[in-house]
């Protein structure tokens, strides 16, 4: 008859643990402002990314001269094979950066680390991986 009291005691013992509370997390200290390249607003993210020519994959460039408003980057002027684009600011479910021209041909999405720029009606990638010269790698997974 040992044995339902071990189980018994067991099972408090498992129980009583569950109960204790952990640690508390470490809390990380407050950005400086030259080290926050990254601010909220109503839910989207704003990010702070240079203009210029940005290298992609397979031998691609895309030129993106970002205008602002009240410190937010509301408008880009996108350059892409030959051709030049104004994007408007679209909110996204993310909150990263994604801008979109009126007729919905062209999508540019901001990373910290690069951008992309995609189709507008079918979604698929017109060139990826693309970065600033010199610009960071992405974090570590």
């Amino acid at each position: 008859m040992k044995h339902p009291s071990l189980l018994i005691q067991a099972a408090l013992c498992m129980a009583l643990a569950s109960c204790s509370s952990s640690p508390p997390a470490p809390q990380a200290s407050a950005p400086q402002p030259s080290e926050a390249p990254i601010s909220h607003r109503n839910g989207q993210l704003d990010l702070a990314l240079a203009s210029g020519n940005y290298s992609c994959e397979l031998g691609k460039s895309v030129k993106v001269e970002r205008e602002y408003r009240e410190q937010v980057n509301y408008r880009i002027q996108l350059g892409w094979n030959g051709r030049s684009y104004q994007l408007e600011r679209d909110n996204s479910f993310s909150g990263l950066p994604r801008f979109k021209d009126k007729a919905g041909k062209m999508v540019w999405v901001d990373l910290p680390w690069k951008g992309l720029l995609l189709d507008g009606k079918t979604s698929k990638p017109l060139a990826n991986d693309c970065r600033m010269p010199g610009s960071a790698t992405p974090p570590a997974a």
